[in-house]
C-alpha cells in the first residue's frame, strides 16, 4: 500500500495507544542507510528514522538470540547495514521513549533515550515528526493540516 494513500485514509502515520503508539509502516522497505554521527534508515520514499545513540540490533538465529550494540556517534554501525532492502513487520514507539522495529529477516533494532539529548527520530510526509526527548518521553507532531 502507498505511503501517501495510508496517510490520507488514516490522517497519521502514527496510531495511539495507551502506553505506546503504532508507527503505520508495515510492509514498507528500508531503501537507504546512511551512516555519520547518527544512523539514518531511509523506508520507502518519505520516512526517515534516525537514530543518534547506542541501539541494540538482535538477530534471531535458531534458538540462540544474537545481539549487537550500535554505536553511531563512532559509527559502529556495520551489521546495521543488512536491514537494506529489508521489510518492516512492526515498529513501535513506547512512550517512555524507547523505539522497537522489526523487520522480515527476523532482525529486531532497538533504540532506547538516553539522558543528554534526543536518541532518535522519525519523520514522515506531510510534517509528521516523533522525537525521543531526553531521559525519555516522547514529542510528537502530526501532519500538517
Amino acid at each position: 500500500m502507498d505511503i501517501l494513500y495510508r496517510a490520507a485514509v488514516n490522517k497519521s502515520l502514527w496510531i495511539e495507544q495507551d502506553d505506546r503508539w503504532i508507527l503505520n509502516l508495515q510492509g514498507l522497505t528500508v531503501t537507504e542507510i546512511g551512516v555519520s554521527y547518527r544512523l539514518s534508515l531511509r523506508i520507502d520514499a518519505d520516512i526517515s528514522v534516525s537514530l543518534g545513540s547506542p541501539c541494540m540490533l538482535s538477530d534471531d538465529v535458531g534458538a540462540s538470540r544474537q545481539e549487537t550494540r550500535l554505536d553511531p556517534e563512532w559509527q559502529d554501525v556495520v551489521p546495521a547495514l543488512a536491514l537494506f532492502n529489508d521489510e518492516v513487520l512492526s515498529a513501535v514507539a513506547l512512550k517512555t521513549g524507547a523505539l522497537q522495529l522489526v523487520f522480515g529477516s527476523g532482525t529486531q533494532l532497538t533504540c532506547d533515550p538516553i539522558p543528554s539529548y534526543e536518541a532518535w527520530q522519525v519523520s514522515g510526509p506531510g510534517g509528521h515528526l516523533m522525537v525521543c526527548l531526553p531521559s525519555g518521553g516522547l514529542a510528537v507532531w502530526p501532519a500538517d493540516s
